[in-house]
């Protein structure tokens, strides 16, 4: 039995979840992370092992920022908007919330970049704009995304990775991201001796990344069959 520590890069897995299993409560949202982690900790030992078994779980590390409290002005309402009283900023607090509360999680949170933050239009839009396809009459709020960079939260994996390796807290980590900045941590950790998998949860991934890992595999398949 190995000792499994399970980190969630959380704006990825926010993205990628929306995108699979479509739009939920913050509770269920919370739920279906920590169903989703735990399908990690199911293996099988070999070709004579038919039923498996369960690894044991170190801790799930979530990443991620607490929703921003800002006015904002958005160009096409030409007006400021308070992000206290929007949809998601009730959504993301609630969420974050249902995360504490579970057991055997840990929220660590960064801080958000919020000199560069603002109402952008979506790519897709723009490129139909500039096509001529849409004009600017045609453009609506539902247009538009709230585009605000977060900081420190890359780093504080980094960091958790290096502490699990070095301090031998586990012998296996998992983790929930497709981002390539990680690979320096992943190389000390295996270093360590540390089994390191990567779950990019079905998106492709650099070939930087992949030649730094120990395993590269998905659980999304596995979950929407367990739904």
């Amino acid at each position: 039995m190995e000792k499994v520590a399970i980190l969630v890069d959380g704006g990825f897995y926010q993205k990628r979840a929306r995108e699979l299993f479509g739009k939920k409560t913050p509770a269920e949202r919370a739920q279906e992370l920590h169903d989703y982690c735990v399908l990690h900790l199911w293996s099988h030992r070999g070709k004579g092992d038919k039923h498996g078994s369960y690894d044991d779980l170190y801790r799930i590390f979530y990443y991620d920022c607490y929703p921003s409290e800002r006015k904002i002005y958005h160009p096409l309402l030409q007006s400021s908007i308070d992000l206290r009283k929007t949809e998601q900023y009730e959504w993301m607090t609630d969420f974050l919330k249902e995360i504490c509360q579970k057991r055997r999680v840990a929220l660590r949170t960064g801080e958000l970049l919020e000199s560069s933050d603002g109402y952008r239009l979506k790519p897709v839009v723009l490129k139909k704009l500039f096509r001529g396809v849409l004009k600017l009459d045609d453009i609506t709020e539902r247009d538009f995304y709230l585009d605000i960079e977060q900081k420190g939260v890359d780093m504080k994996i980094g960091l958790d990775i290096a502490s699990i390796a070095f301090k031998k807290q586990a012998s296996k980590i998992v983790l929930i991201s497709g981002d390539s900045d990680f690979v320096p941590a992943a190389k000390n950790a295996r270093r360590e001796g540390i089994d390191f998998v990567l779950d990019p949860m079905g998106k492709n991934i650099k070939e930087s990344l992949s030649e730094h890992i120990d395993g590269l595999t998905t659980k999304v398949d596995v979950y929407k069959k367990k739904r």
